[in-house]
């Protein structure tokens, strides 16, 4: 019997990721600081792009700086991106376009020293998996990491606040932590370190023994650590050895300076209807013209194909980088006027009064893909009231019912430990009371685990310390 072949069509949509769309994505991450440097450098180098505040004072150019702009660029051995090669913007029936341009080398490398632990994660999470379910829990749980790379929210709430099988989360959790760098999105440093291990294929029975009790090695205990591993000596002394070169917080190489130096993107201040503006910071604002006048001069004036088509360059160039800083702009206050508006309680009364919110709900409200969002939040903050705040600050976590926000939770325990006397100091499971009692329904496990987040002592710790104070 023959097999009968069957030939189908099927039609889908699909979304391409042009060499100009994704440069404007990357704007869109770069702090002001670094965007600042990078139009900078695009002003040194395209001669029809000029600084708005200069726009009257400077003295007009002529076709002799532009031919020596050329020849700079040229010397440079470099072209004037985004924008195709002149073979296909003449083959183009619209027109040059800067579609099919490739990444400028000066700006992926201004790019590959700024980006963050998410983005370095995000960009390994869409080729990692083809179920979008799946990948969609793995981005929550990335923008959950702290800086180290420690997944510090319990997986069980996780699944619950997401609305998914406790089983689906840890199936995403597995999926990034075979993500690099080694060791991230482990909850504990053991099982930092065991992921190490495994990917080194270390990770033998008297190995994960020693991993079991990283207390006896804090306290250098070797003689119970080699009864507890079955090794001799020589053998524990290599074992720790190896622990010793992996990296305990894997995230922190993603940690970038900016944060210590913030200035604010967007300015929140009080109106006087009690409502609040919002609108983005001048100062962190690049000014640049695209000369019009100055191209339709030297446009008359070159006669060389090389000149018309560095002249073609330049323009796109100049376009594409007018355009993409217009919509960087509008993209990054829509963003803010968003989270001033979910977190409009905070502006108002402190910390307190900080709600749950997530990359999910500011996307949904602003209509902006959670991707874009999370670009927006990255290396961008908000001032208000002389205070600058990084905007990821606010995205947070509900704990309790939900309404409240972990980082609302976790600086109310700071406050009750902090006001604690000398025969009064607080359990955690009386912390756990007096919060039920302010209408902040946590579990006894999750104050311990917010507690040891703040990196603050046991009860038990605490009230030895008060006795030795005293005495």
């Amino acid at each position: 019997m023959s097999s009968m072949q069957r030939l189908e069509l099927r039609q889908g949509q699909s979304l391409t990721l042009t060499p100009q769309l994704v440069q404007s994505i990357k704007l869109l991450q770069l702090s002001h600081a670094e965007l600042l440097a990078y139009v900078e450098a695009e002003l040194e180098r395209n001669p029809l792009l000029q600084e708005a505040e200069k726009r009257e004072d400077a003295p007009r150019p002529g076709l002799a700086d532009f031919l020596r702009a050329k020849q700079r660029y040229a010397q440079a051995g470099g072209r004037m991106v985004p924008g195709p090669p002149p073979s296909q913007a003449s083959a183009s029936s619209q027109g040059p376009s800067p579609a099919h341009s490739e990444l400028r080398p000066e700006l992926e490398a201004t790019l590959a020293g700024a980006q963050s632990l998410t983005g370095h994660l995000e960009a390994q999470l869409d080729l990692a998996s083809a179920d979008s379910a799946l990948r969609e829990t793995a981005r929550d749980l990335i923008h959950h990491l702290d800086e180290a790379g420690y997944l510090r929210e319990d997986l069980d709430e996780i699944a619950e606040r997401l609305g998914v099988p406790l089983a689906h989360a840890e199936a995403a959790l597995r999926l990034v932590q075979s993500f690099e760098p080694s060791g991230i999105g482990a909850r504990n440093l053991r099982e930092c370190l065991e992921i190490q291990l495994r990917e080194r294929d270390r990770l033998d029975p008297a190995m994960q023994a020693l991993l079991s009790r990283l207390n006896l090695v804090a306290r250098q205990d070797f003689a119970a650590l080699q009864t507890i591993c079955g090794v001799d000596r020589e053998d524990l002394v290599g074992m720790l050895a190896e622990i010793r070169r992996l990296e305990p917080r894997p995230g922190l190489a993603f940690t970038t300076a900016p944060i210590d130096v913030l200035v604010p993107d967007v300015l929140v201040r009080p109106s006087a209807d009690g409502s609040f503006i919002v609108e983005l910071n001048p100062d962190t604002l690049p000014r640049i013209l695209l000369d019009r006048t100055y191209y339709a001069q030297v446009a008359k004036a070159v006669r060389k194909a090389e000149d018309k088509s560095f002249l073609s360059d330049c323009l796109q160039n100049a376009s594409w980088l007018t355009r993409s800083l217009d919509q960087r702009a509008k993209t990054i206050l829509t963003v803010a006027t968003e989270i001033v508006r979910q977190q409009e309680g905070f502006f108002r009364s402190g910390i307190a009064a900080l709600r749950p919110m997530t990359l999910r709900s500011v996307a949904e409200a602003s209509g902006l893909h959670e991707s874009t969002v999370s670009r927006v939040v990255a290396n961008k903050a908000i001032g208000a009231g002389g205070v600058t705040y990084p905007m990821r600050y606010f995205l947070n976590a509900a704990t309790g019912q939900g309404a409240h926000a972990a980082r609302a939770v976790r600086h109310r325990i700071r406050q009750l430990i902090a006001a604690e006397s000398a025969d009064d100091v607080l359990s955690d499971e009386a912390i756990a009371q007096v919060l039920k009692a302010e209408g902040i329904d946590v579990a006894r496990r999750t104050i311990a685990k917010y507690r040891e987040a703040l990196r603050i002592p046991s009860s038990a710790v605490r009230r030895r310390r008060h006795r030795f104070a005293a005495s």
